[in-house]
């Protein structure tokens, strides 16, 4: 495929916008109800409810990824990493009683589910440095230094 296509282009732009909505709309709010209330509140929930959103984010970017052929393995790792967990994590939380509420917030097992969720996020943020890389590669640099970059990182 061509690294310069204008489609290539579009999605890496809509895919990289998409994937970052999460956390930037996390962050965001939480600085609007410091503002506001005097007071920090932060739902470190928000990134894995707008699921979506990052999901179809890293497809576009993966999907630009693979036609520039460049950060596949930083876009789609990190992809596959956030969906395993956020499964991951739901199923445990439904399993041991934490999502019902059946279980009190504490011991290991919550330990794990919110260790998921962090990691999770982190997976999320992986996605969205993989789509401004890809963004970078495909606007700023030249064709050769990009192809020179992508022989040395295979």
């Amino acid at each position: 495929m061509n690294r310069n296509s204008v489609l290539t282009k579009i999605l890496a732009s809509l895919g990289t916008v998409l994937a970052w909505l999460p956390i930037l709309a996390t962050v965001l709010f939480s600085a609007a109800a410091f503002i506001t209330r005097h007071k920090f509140l932060f739902d470190y929930l928000m990134p894995a409810e707008l699921f979506p959103l990052a999901l179809a984010g890293g497809g576009l970017l993966l999907w630009a990824a693979l036609r520039a052929r460049a950060h596949r393995g930083l876009i789609g790792g990190g992809l596959a990493l956030a969906a395993g967990l956020l499964v991951g994590g739901q199923v445990l939380a439904s399993i041991t009683g934490l999502a019902s509420g059946d279980t009190q917030p504490y011991g290991i097992w919550w330990a794990l589910v919110f260790a998921s969720i962090v990691v999770y996020s982190l997976a999320v943020v992986a996605i969205g440095i993989g789509g401004v890389l890809l963004l970078h590669d495909l606007f700023d640099a030249s064709p050769t230094e990009a192809e020179n970059r992508q022989v040395r990182s295979d």
